[in-house]
């Protein structure tokens, strides 16, 4: 099983009025994201099901990386913990999962049987990328990591 977590792209919290759930992506987010989708391209195979959650910043976010296929938006991964991730995670092929801190940020610790050596990854800042192979099905500590970027590394 091969799990990518996506931390959804640079926000905008411009609009003090409008609803966490339905802010779209900052200039920031929307240029960092398809960096994110052609770093994704390079290191196939690209996912079979890809699962976000509701809020328009993850949905812009799938949309900017510019991968084929279809998503299914989840709202059980709007602001979801670990637990709910992990509940929510295929059990086999290759999904990518794209949702928000805290929980995207614990679960991809919680993922590694060891974290990858980078200065940002326990931070986990917006449009962080993590994929990991699991024996069998995505499990706590069960993940070695095959990569791990941040937008930041790709500009």
């Amino acid at each position: 099983m091969r799990l990518t977590l996506l931390r959804h792209a640079k926000s905008d919290r411009g609009d003090p009025a409008a609803e966490d759930h339905d802010r779209p992506l900052a200039p920031r987010g929307r240029a960092a994201a398809p960096l994110v989708g052609a770093w994704l391209r390079e290191r196939p195979p690209l996912p079979d099901r890809v699962l976000l959650s509701t809020a328009r910043r993850a949905r812009e976010t799938w949309a900017a990386l510019g991968l084929p296929g279809e998503a299914e938006p989840r709202p059980d991964l709007y602001l979801a913990e670990p637990e709910a991730i992990l509940a929510a995670a295929p059990r086999d092929g290759c999904a990518l999962l794209v949702g928000h801190n805290e929980g995207m940020r614990r679960a991809a610790e919680a993922f590694c049987a060891e974290p990858p050596d980078h200065p940002r990854f326990r931070r986990f800042p917006t449009g962080a990328c993590l994929i990991l192979q699991f024996d069998g099905p995505p499990r706590w500590r069960g993940g070695r990591v095959e990569a791990f970027t941040v937008p930041r590394d790709l500009a």
